[in-house]
This record gives C-alpha cells, structure tokens and sequence, in this order.
C-alpha cells in the first residue's frame, strides 16, 4: 500500500490502526461532513474511501479531534449522536464482530483478543458473579486520548448490548479520567446511560451479570466463522509490521507487574533471541533498558496524575521489587519525585 501523506499528517505502517470505510457513513449519518474533518486532521481527501486506511496514534488521535470540532455542540454530544445511528449498515468489523457473539459476554471477548485492529487501544474484561467490568487501556499512556474518543468507546459498548439484545441496558457505572463538561454535556450521558458519569482512572463501564448474559438477537455462528480468519490475519500483519520497541512494549505491558521484566523473557515471548533482539532495538535508536524505562516512566506519570494509589502501589505495577528503588528510578528520568509530581498536579486540578 502507498504512503501518501497530507500537509501536517501522515499514514503510516507500522503500529499503525484501522479507518473503516463504514465511519463515512456513521458520520453522514449522525450530519457530520466527513469531507471537512479530513481537512481539519490535515488527511487525504479519500482516506474514508479506502478499504483498508491505517493511521499512527498521533494522527488517529488527530482524526477523532477533527470529528469533534467538526460536529459542534448542536444536537450534543457527537458521541451520542454516532450512538443514535448506529446499525448493522455501518460495517466496522469492531461492531459486526460482536453482532455476531452469542451475548456481551461472548462479544467482549472477541472485542478484547481483536480491539487492537481498531485502535491504539487494549480491553480488559473483569467478570464475577454479579458484574462485568469493562476498562480501556490507551498503548501508550504519554498520549492522553481525546476525550472524544474515550467517551465513544464506552457509548459504543452499551448502545452495542442495547442493539443486539433489544433490551433496555443499563449499566451500573460509568466513568473515566477528568470528564469534565458542560451541565447540558452531563445531563445528556446521564440520560442516556442511566447514571451520571464518574471520575475514574481509566475509561470503564460496568454491566450487571444479567446484561451481559441477555441472549443476542443478532448472533450469527457462521458468519462469525466467516471473517475469524480475516480477523486473525490482520492481527498478524499488525503485529509483523510493528517496530521491535512497539513489539517490546506490548509484551512489557502485559508481564508488568507480575511477569519477568527481562530480555530473555521479552525475546522467548517474540520469538527471537536475546541477540536478534538487542540488534534490532539499536537499529531503530533504542534499547531494552531504554524502552523498559520509557514505559515505566509514561505509566508512572498516568498512575500520579489520574489515580490516588500510593507510591508503594504504583512501585509494584511497575515491576520494582521496592517503592525506594521506584523513588530514584523515577528521579533518574525526571529529575524531581513522584510525591512532587503529584502535589503540581492536585494543584492543577483545584
């Protein structure tokens, strides 16, 4: 595929995410030109035209800024207005992918194993007895989301199991970080999700356990079978086409806190040695220690500006084997302390 690029912007390969053609619809649908926001992000003309356009998270991000400034406050939030349109007609695989499913349950799953085709995002789904608790996790925690985008997916979720069941779902909570807006913005997700929006950590919205397990009326075994393959293919293409520190992080990422944080697990994990490994990361200017650090700092500073956890807390999500060790860590890649960095931001904040 060819790499056009538009004054400001770009379309790039690697670690890269899908723009379906469907989103054109969405947004013509829901009375957004999809003409203007190409112009806003600064992107090809007939990006929303082509079967299979990538962005990198920069420009992804960008794109999200340009359908919110394109869509203006009339009529609400542009969130809820792609919600009200929403239907089978607009064929994103994201969405066609949990039609199919048997129920929530059975859709969250298949989200959770394919969402990185649709963004630079991960899911993680929390199931017991009682509740289902769905939380967004953004790759890389030094690009803080639009909040567009944030409150989208999570709209995206309940609208889904409000479709596929024909029920009216509601769920127990919803929040995410800093969802601050305006008295008539709040009032309009109150009314839609049934409770106000809370301040979280991360993007979250939390089913009871009878939502989750309504049937779908729109579950579909062999079409699902269908387009799994599909699916799984363009999983591998992202994969292979990522760089080797994208690579690295993704693994890091899910060996924290627990996991071994070490070249020898990270190489076992891609499948390469501990050598082919350490080559690759310098030729793209890096390496493990570098791209070990560069991740740790970035979720140390998401977890000091977005949560109350404790040092001792964080220190262990981070992999460090004690809070002294997380302390001058941390003063080595800033310069100053978490209890500083989190002091500036609660007075930021207030």
């Amino acid at each position: 595929m060819e790499d056009p690029k538009a004054p400001g912007g770009r379309i790039a390969h690697a670690g890269s995410f899908a723009v379906w053609p469907g989103w054109q619809v969405l947004m013509q649908d829901a009375g957004v030109n999809g003409a203007n926001v190409l112009r806003r992000a600064q992107l090809p003309g007939d990006l929303l035209s082509r079967e299979s356009a990538r962005l990198d998270s920069p420009t992804y991000f960008r794109l999200w800024e340009a359908i919110e400034a394109e869509a203006g406050t009339a009529g609400g939030p542009a969130p809820l207005r792609f919600a009200r349109k929403m239907s089978a007609d607009w064929f994103d695989p994201e969405l066609f992918v949990a039609l199919c499913s048997e129920d929530m349950n059975g859709a969250l799953g298949r989200l959770a194993k394919f969402k990185r085709l649709s963004g630079p995002m991960a899911l993680k789904v929390e199931r017991t007895a009682r509740r289902t608790t769905v939380t967004l996790e953004f790759l890389d925690r030094a690009l803080p989301p639009p909040p567009v985008l944030v409150a989208f997916k999570l709209v995206f979720f309940v609208q889904l199991a409000r479709m596929a069941t024909r029920s009216p779902v509601h769920p127990l909570k919803v929040g995410w970080p800093s969802p601050a807006m305006s008295a008539g913005d709040a009032r309009a997700y109150a009314d839609y999700f049934g409770v106000s929006v809370e301040r979280m950590p991360a993007p979250t919205v939390v089913f009871t356990a009878e939502d989750t397990q309504r049937p779908f009326l729109t579950a579909n075994h062999g079409m699902w079978t269908f387009f799994e393959s599909a699916l799984r293919q363009r999983l591998a293409d992202l994969d292979r086409h990522a760089s080797s520190v994208e690579r690295v992080r993704g693994v890091l990422l899910e060996a924290l806190p627990a996991g071994e944080l070490t070249m020898q697990a990270v190489s076992r994990k891609l499948g390469v040695s501990s050598r082919t490994l350490q080559r690759r990361l310098k030729e793209e200017g890096s390496s493990f220690q570098q791209t070990l650090d560069a991740l740790r700092n970035s979720l140390a500073h998401h977890y000091l500006h977005n949560s109350a956890m404790s040092g001792s807390e964080i220190s262990f999500l981070l992999g460090f084997e004690d809070p002294n060790s997380f302390v001058r860590a941390f003063h080595g890649w800033t310069g100053t302390t978490p209890q500083a960095v989190r002091m500036a931001s609660t007075k930021v904040r207030n």
